[in-house]
């Protein structure tokens, strides 16, 4: 028997699919599935997409759509409407949009002579591929560090709106210098894989004095202490994502450590006005238990 510590994560992953694939017909929520996969709900969804290769939403989706397609097939008699809303959508024209992405059949296609070979290809799912990326991990202690921080919920398009107007309190109140403090990012879920309208990111900075009452919508908070796994990421913040995958899928599971329930978090080291894209530090903290 294997004590590969990867395959550990695989079968709890397995344990996630299988507990789907179980209760299709139920609603599947974050909370039910990080709990059977034992994970945090706030790294669930990227070790979900390093070891399928998809988001956990289209895992769920392909799954209705796959039980949809045997309907079609082999139940003639069972009406377009009834398979849509089994499958969850609110109309026949919704489950046909993604039925056809999905297949490349429309229903009513598929219902007089399904594509097999094509139909077996989408669920052969293979984990997000990045190879062997150079990784430096430290552990360290993060100590309990207070912050000003503005929250932002809603697009990860207009992030930089956010961090903008925080930028902008900074400067008028004086507080929370650039530089003389730091700069931090939490985002509480994978943007990849999180309705825009539910995307939450706090921008932070570190302080040692209260905050004023203030029309930016500036509070105060406090990034919890506690162990931390760190990586060093350079270059664009577009690519910040390879870094992360690649941590959750090579170091973590032959690590013999376990993630806290709180969100991976970024340190701004330096800033895209002060260097060039390619020259851009982000040290990027995971919590551990």
């Amino acid at each position: 028997m294997s004590n590969n510590p990867i395959n550990s994560y695989e079968k709890r992953i397995n344990r996630v699919c299988e507990y789907i694939d179980q209760n299709i017909n139920q609603e599947l929520t974050l909370d039910a599935l990080s709990d059977v996969a034992a994970f945090s709900k706030y790294h669930f969804h990227r070790i979900f997409l390093v070891y399928t290769g998809m988001s956990v939403t289209r895992y769920i989706q392909l799954a209705r759509l796959k039980r949809a397609s045997y309907r079609l097939a082999f139940e003639k008699e069972k009406r377009v409407i009834d398979i849509a809303l089994e499958a969850g959508f609110e109309s026949p024209e919704a489950f046909a949009r993604a039925f056809k992405r999905t297949f490349d059949q429309s229903p009513s296609e598929f219902r007089g002579e399904p594509n097999w070979p094509e139909w077996h290809l989408r669920f052969q799912f293979q984990p997000k591929p990045y190879g062997a990326i150079p990784m430096n991990v430290n552990v360290i202690q993060f100590e309990t560090t207070k912050v000003a921080l503005l929250e932002h919920l809603g697009s990860p398009d207009t992030v930089l709106a956010t961090a903008g107007k925080f930028i902008a309190w900074r400067k008028a109140t004086g507080l929370s210098p650039v530089k003389t403090s730091k700069t931090f990012g939490i985002p509480y879920s994978d943007p990849n894989t999180t309705e825009p309208e539910k995307f939450r990111w706090d921008v932070c900075g570190t302080i040692d004095t209260d905050i004023p009452a203030n029309d930016y919508g500036v509070k105060a908070g406090i990034i919890p202490g506690g162990k931390c796994a760190v990586i060093r990421h350079k270059g664009s913040h577009n690519n910040l994502d390879t870094s992360i995958y690649a941590f959750y899928r090579e170091w973590l599971p032959n690590s013999g450590e376990e993630i806290r329930d709180y969100p991976c978090f970024f340190h701004y080291v330096n800033f895209i006005y002060e260097v060039d894209e390619c020259d851009l530090i982000t040290d990027i903290y995971f919590p551990l238990k």
